[in-house]
């Protein structure tokens, strides 16, 4: 790995860390970056995942410190996005590099429709069903599991329909991503699907920027986010499908 790619992959992770912590789809930046500098597709996807174990760890240690609170929210989701995580992981693993390039690709445009869909404010009482929200989150698993990208503003969709505040989603999103970093982490590894040069520069970008962007969200800074997320979005999409 040449220094151009690993400072490429590290203020990559920094800006994603940032965004994955404020609202979610850094990883729409840093497979493309990793892919770029010459790790394949699922290779890129299972190094990603390291980073993204320990930004959401220091996202959820900076939102922690600045005192809020997500721990029993994040325990009453676990099993049905861990169990979804694990099917997700292990069902993508066995797709081919090109395969889930192309997938990526495709996946991006809709994730950032997604993104920019105006939310609406929904008080706890207004509630799916506890097997709707269990059918819910264990579908956000699956998709946490084999993709990654964008996750984080799914369980922030799901959470404000729960009707918590964005500032506390985000913690509780940070808890839930770690328990589906730790399985994923642990079958790609396992399947050789991680590069580990790329994994600890990348990881070491995405730690600090998940801490910075924790103490960003709590100030209310989200909206200086989007619009570059926009940006890199198309460009990464384009690139994924092929169309230049």
């Amino acid at each position: 790995m040449s220094v151009g790619a690993a400072l490429l992959i590290f203020f990559g992770g920094l800006f994603a860390g940032v965004v994955n912590a404020m609202a979610g789809g850094g990883s729409l930046l840093t497979v493309p970056l990793l892919s770029l500098a010459g790790v394949e597709g699922l290779a890129a996807n299972g190094t990603n995942r390291v980073a993204v174990l320990v930004q959401t760890g220091t996202a959820a240690r900076g939102y922690v410190r600045r005192r809020i609170d997500g721990w029993d929210e994040a325990v009453r989701v676990f099993p049905p996005t861990l169990a979804g995580g694990l099917v997700g992981s292990a069902v993508v693993s066995q797709l081919e590099d090109d395969t889930f390039e192309r997938l990526f690709g495709f996946l991006m445009i809709p994730i950032l429709v997604l993104a920019l869909w105006p939310s609406s404010e929904r008080s706890i009482e207004d509630q799916w069903s506890t097997w709707v929200t269990m059918v819910v989150y264990f579908g956000v698993g699956v998709y946490a599991g084999a993709i990654q990208a964008g996750v984080g503003l799914l369980l922030l969709m799901v959470l404000a329909r729960a009707g918590h505040d964005l500032v506390s989603a985000n913690l509780i999103k940070s808890y839930v991503v770690i328990g589906v970093s730790l399985i994923a982490c642990t079958i790609f590894i396992a399947r050789g699907q991680v590069e580990w040069r790329p994994a600890l520069v990348l990881s070491a970008g995405s730690g600090i920027g998940g801490y910075v962007g924790a103490n960003i969200a709590v100030e209310g800074g989200e909206r200086v986010i989007k619009p570059v997320l926009v940006v890199s979005v198309v460009v990464l999409s384009g690139k994924m499908i092929g169309l230049y």
